[in-house]
């Protein structure tokens, strides 16, 4: 969707418009989601909030100033509700940190043992994607959320930067480290080359 069709649905939503809504919801929900789950990791909670995402930019969309980059601005709005849940959650939800690390252990054995046993290509093919997964868990947070807003979000880096109130040097820095350590794994294709 281009800078000028986003500003027309905003002005249908303006108008109380359901249609223009619609369009967006079709065109980004995927990316949207990606930027919240990214955060949150947690399914459940990433569709709720992406929910309550589309509710708050049919109320909020007065606010938009078209010709800033719609995508920026709206995963700015993303972000920004995952990190105002992970607040207000983080009292009720205590989490032991090394139950996570076995958690993420356990996932890597489990797709080892799936991939040697798999006889098919298309098995392979398959457990080759939950693969993909486990290598992206291997990264960072930060450079998790720059390589997705990078490519599903088809940002640039300096709205990027923008987003994470991050240095737009760093967040080059962690975009091609992140993308060196995906070659490692041999994830080249997928990783944006």
């Amino acid at each position: 969707m281009t800078e000028a069709e986003f500003a027309i649905c905003i002005d249908r939503i303006k108008r109380k418009e359901k249609e223009g809504l619609k369009e967006i919801y079709q065109e980004y929900i995927a990316f949207i989601y990606s930027i919240i789950y990214e955060k949150l990791q947690n399914r459940e909670n990433a569709e709720d909030i992406t929910s309550d995402f589309f509710i708050k930019l049919w109320e909020k969309a007065a606010l938009y100033k078209p010709g800033n980059g719609h995508k920026g601005w709206m995963a700015t709005i993303a972000r920004n509700m995952a990190v105002d849940f992970l607040r207000k959650n983080r009292r009720e939800e205590l989490t032991d940190f090394t139950d996570g690390e076995n958690e993420e252990t356990d996932h890597k054995k489990t797709v080892q043992k799936l991939y040697r046993n798999a006889e098919s290509p298309v098995e392979k093919e398959a457990v080759g994607n939950l693969t993909w997964q486990t290598a992206l868990l291997s990264l960072k947070e930060p450079e998790r959320e720059i390589l997705n807003l990078k490519i599903m979000g088809d940002l640039t880096f300096k709205e990027i930067a923008s987003i994470l109130h991050m240095p737009l040097g760093t967040v080059t820095w962690k975009y091609r480290e992140s993308i060196k350590k995906l070659r490692r794994c041999g994830y080249e294709k997928q990783a944006g080359k």
